[in-house]
């Protein structure tokens, strides 16, 4: 899941390279309580940008120390036992 506004995006450093692409990220456009519901019920969760990577936090899914930035854009992944 990923912030709308960073489909399409290709961010690097180094080495390390993100294709934020519409055919894996945007499949479809939820609203929050949608997001919020995956977020909830999903077992492996790979998250880019600002607003979901908070969405996140603040449903207590994730950590912010687990937190990494390229090119000034976060991404997380949780991984649910």
């Amino acid at each position: 899941m990923c912030d709308e506004n960073l489909l399409g995006k290709i961010i690097k450093n180094g080495n390390v390279q993100i294709n934020i692409s519409k055919n894996y990220y945007g499949q479809r456009l939820v609203e929050k309580q949608e997001a919020e519901e995956l977020i909830q019920n999903s077992s492996i969760l790979n998250l880019v940008g600002t607003n979901t990577i908070q969405m996140s936090i603040q449903l207590k899914i994730g950590s912010s120390q687990g937190i990494k930035t390229i090119e000034d854009v976060p991404f997380l992944l949780v991984f649910k036992m």
